[in-house]
């Protein structure tokens, strides 16, 4: 789930960098912004999302080595009983050595899971000067686009009649048909309420 999660945060990022663009290109600075700040926050979610899968490893590995330490604790429970039926005889300083050595691991445990448990900060703090200077990247490139695409001059106006002018499609007419990808992150979207 987290890894479906990530990929429609990348497309969402992918989107807000062709509407900065879009943007630009109309020379709407404030709008192409609030598209950079929506990006990084998108990128802030995708961070947390390595973030939970790295914790959940972390947890998998943790739970291997308590089950380890279960059986290592349930072997010395039965070499001790055996040694004492062998023996009939406790040496307390090994018995002592052995506590220790567990509750030395049950403590380890423990600073393991509390720092488990810290929670992780993404600061969502952006700074303005950064924004200005991608911004500038983004017209600059487009600049560069426009540059080098040759120029196209307009052919000259000529008179029409109304009643010859070509009609205007409706919104249905124009309006493009979605993509099959563009549904099934839709669902997903929908799915994950967002």
């Amino acid at each position: 789930m987290l890894e479906k999660k990530e990929k429609v945060l990348q497309k969402k990022i992918q989107a807000e960098v062709e509407k900065a663009k879009e943007f630009t290109r109309a020379k709407n600075k404030k709008a192409a912004i609030q598209c950079l700040k929506r990006k990084r926050l998108y990128e802030v979610q995708i961070e947390q999302l390595g973030n939970y899968q790295l914790r959940i490893h972390d947890q998998m590995i943790m739970l291997e080595g308590a089950k380890a330490t279960t059986e290592t604790v349930a072997a010395l429970r039965t070499g001790a009983s055996a040694m004492k039926a062998m023996q009939k005889a406790t040496n307390i300083d090994d018995v002592d050595k052995t506590m220790d050595e567990i509750n030395e691991q049950t403590e380890n445990m423990k600073q393991i899971q509390e720092a488990l448990a810290a929670p992780i900060g993404a600061a969502a703090d952006f700074d303005e000067d950064e924004l200005e200077a991608e911004l500038e990247e983004l017209e600059g490139a487009e600049l560069e686009e426009q540059l080098l695409q040759p120029a196209v001059t307009a052919p000259a106006a000529q008179y029409t009649p109304a009643s010859q002018q070509p009609t205007r499609p409706t919104a249905q007419q124009t309006r493009p048909r979605n993509t099959a990808e563009e549904d099934e992150l839709a669902a997903l979207q929908a799915e994950m309420a967002l």
